[in-house]
């Protein structure tokens, strides 16, 4: 964070009547360092919402690839069912190892069109 140093005087000259009272100077210079203080703590506050985000961020890629896991491995464990005689989606099956045999059927062609 950068030090912020300011002349109060400086900034409030041209406000200043030299006939004043110097209370009203006294005051508004405890406002303006108020608001100085209150902005040291918002640069904190930033900063500290930056690092939960960086962490949230990470924690979500985190979840995301284990869940990309686990819904491969849902698949995989649903064709195992199917394999084993599960009711449930055997014609999905079928429909896959029908895939898988005119694949490789295209296989055999290619290579005794090459020989």
């Amino acid at each position: 964070m950068q030090k912020v140093s300011i002349n109060l005087f400086i900034i409030i000259k041209p406000f200043i009547d030299m006939n004043q009272n110097p209370s009203k100077m006294i005051v508004l210079e405890e406002k303006i360092i108020g608001l100085l203080n209150k902005l040291k703590e918002n640069h904190l506050s930033i900063n500290k919402y930056k690092d939960s985000n960086e962490s949230l961020t990470d924690q979500n890629k985190i979840l995301k690839k284990k869940l990309l896991n686990l819904e491969e491995e849902n698949k995989s464990l649903k064709i195992a069912n199917n394999l084993l005689g599960s009711k449930d989606d055997k014609s999905f099956t079928k429909i896959k190892i029908n895939n898988l045999i005119k694949e490789v059927d295209q296989c055999i062609r290619h290579l005794s069109e090459i020989e």
